[in-house]
């Protein structure tokens, strides 16, 4: 595994290898991850920016056919549904921007995911 610092660069090429307008919003969720979700390690996963706990990824995100995706995997805290009358479980989600409140929904799902 990457330390912290190649991490961080892996993270900020693959952002920069986003088709436009992407790179902008990708340097931007970037930010808002790490400060959501302290103790992450930024990593990419096959290609993707990543964000680690303790090794495993939780969350990561991508950008194509004009919008851009984030998800979580697994090892991530999936109660982030409050909702518990049924057995889906929401684990991804896709934007076209950050505006305040996507900013404010995607860093309290972050939050969540890392507890």
């Amino acid at each position: 595994m990457a330390d912290t610092t190649d991490g961080e660069a892996e993270v900020r090429e693959a952002i920069a290898e986003m088709e436009a307008p992407f790179p902008e919003v990708g340097e931007r969720f970037h930010e808002l991850i790490m400060d959501s979700g302290p103790g992450l390690t930024p990593r990419t996963w096959y290609g993707m920016p990543a964000y680690a706990k303790d090794g495993k990824v939780v969350c990561f995100f991508n950008a194509e056919k004009g919008y851009m995706s984030f998800a979580l995997t697994e090892d991530a805290n999936l109660s982030v549904n409050e909702d518990a009358s049924h057995q889906l479980i929401e684990a991804s989600w896709y934007f076209t921007e950050l505006d305040d409140a996507t900013e404010e929904k995607l860093s309290e799902i972050v939050r969540k995911a890392v507890t």
